[in-house]
């Protein structure tokens, strides 16, 4: 029952995962739609473009979501936290290029923009391994 429980669990999120997957793909293909759209319809305005580059950005989100999704099954069922920034910074490019109408809100996403970035680049340069088990090995290799 212990190893069964957690089986059973594992498989249901994988089920769950996989459908929300293909749901976000259909979601894409709907974004490509109005892509295309916009690009061919004959009377453009200004605020097309606006939604134009609003749709690219939900794209890529969804692209992100996708890609993460893919990349918990190649991490054996891990979710790596680079890509939950990934998702982060894309989410908050897309507000300040829908809402910039409000010069405070702008500062205040440019300063989460700023620390989520901050943010990928303590982990780019964070070992993989835990320090003491680094140390642990390079005192063995010593010894």
């Amino acid at each position: 029952m212990q190893h069964l429980v957690p089986r059973i669990l594992q498989w249901f999120l994988n089920i769950c995962l996989i459908i929300l997957a293909l749901f976000l793909a259909i979601l894409m293909v709907k974004e490509l739609i109005v892509f295309f759209e916009i690009l061919f319809s004959h009377h453009k305005t200004t605020h097309e473009h606006e939604v134009f580059f609003a749709n690219i950005l939900i794209f890529f989100l969804y692209f992100e979501f996708i890609t993460m999704i893919v990349k918990y099954f190649k991490e054996d069922y891990h979710f790596p936290l680079r890509y939950f920034i990934y998702i982060g910074i894309t989410a908050m490019i897309r507000l300040v290029i829908i809402d910039h109408s409000d010069a405070k809100s702008m500062l205040l996403y440019a300063f989460v923009i700023l620390l989520l970035i901050i943010s990928y680049f303590i982990i780019n340069i964070t070992p993989l391994e835990r320090p003491m088990k680094i140390f642990y090995k390079r005192k063995t290799k010593i010894e």
